[in-house]
């Protein structure tokens, strides 16, 4: 594995800086070690920690009363049993539900974990990889909340779905490593997965951002795909999300910058 780089400098952010391509053995942890543990739970990020994990993957909102807090759907009744929108609701009131119970009793009590209380998991020198699920209204909390921590050790990835988010939070903070998101889709079986390597590339490049971060799919991202896409001016990508070994092996061959996975402590001792 070819090893990134880091400076530390008070009063600036933590720079990612890639003296070459970095091989898919960097290994992120889908909303935590999702497998083991309840999904973005303070005891999923620390567990995936625990299993070697290079860095960490959660999904981010701001409260109602502008709080971002971690959480995949858009409110909480699959993973705490009661309804309330993220959006509309005060970080006081989402506390006031667990979200563990649900994967194992013994998870029973977790409670929704805040940007703040996920930074605190990540040990020095690994990554926290924050996804934006709300959309540009969260991006100037995100830059205060960053530049809070600033002096704190750690390498920073922001991605996001919507690329008018993307580029407004990578308009802010150039110094952050950005990534925009996309699936791939099809009108029918005989046509062309959309987007395409040259759409792709045109999205980074027309945002701003670092790079795509892209459904694993091998039958969609081949070689001459990852070709096009750095034709067209995207100089990197990551793939999510990847828990069986060929699959990452795929990937990792097509010079990913790295893989996200439900299963750490499975995909990282394979490409290692």
């Amino acid at each position: 594995m070819i090893r990134s780089t880091t400076q530390f400098l008070f009063g600036t952010l933590a720079v990612i800086v890639l003296a070459a391509p970095v091989s898919a053995q960097m290994i992120v942890a889908h909303r935590g070690a999702s497998h083991d543990a309840p999904e973005n739970t303070l005891s999923a990020f620390r567990l995936a920690w625990q299993q070697g994990a290079d860095g960490i993957e959660g999904d981010f909102y701001l409260t109602a009363d502008n709080e971002i807090v971690c959480i995949h759907d858009g409110d909480t009744k699959r993973t705490a049993g009661v309804k309330r929108v993220i959006e509309k609701s005060t970080l006081a009131e989402l506390r006031s539900l667990e979200y563990g119970s649900w994967k194992n009793e013994k998870f029973a009590g977790e409670a929704i974990p805040t940007l703040d209380e996920v930074i605190a998991t990540v040990p020095v020198g690994k990554k926290l990889v924050i996804e934006l699920k709300s959309k540009l209204r969260i991006v100037p909390t995100l830059v205060e909340t960053l530049k809070k921590h600033q002096d704190k050790p750690i390498q920073w990835v922001v991605i996001a779905f919507d690329a008018p988010t993307a580029a407004e939070f990578k308009k802010q903070m150039p110094s952050v490593k950005t990534h925009w998101l996309t699936s791939f889709k099809r009108s029918s079986p005989a046509s062309f997965y959309r987007p395409t390597a040259a759409e792709v590339a045109a999205t980074v490049k027309k945002t701003g951002v670092d790079g795509v971060g892209m459904k694993g799919m091998p039958g969609v991202i081949d070689a001459d795909f990852v070709k096009t896409l750095k034709a067209g001016g995207c100089p990197e990508f990551h793939v999510w999300t990847i828990d069986d070994v060929a699959t990452a092996k795929t990937f990792e061959s097509l010079g990913a910058w790295g893989v996200t996975t439900n299963v750490p402590a499975v995909i990282g001792p394979a490409l290692r």
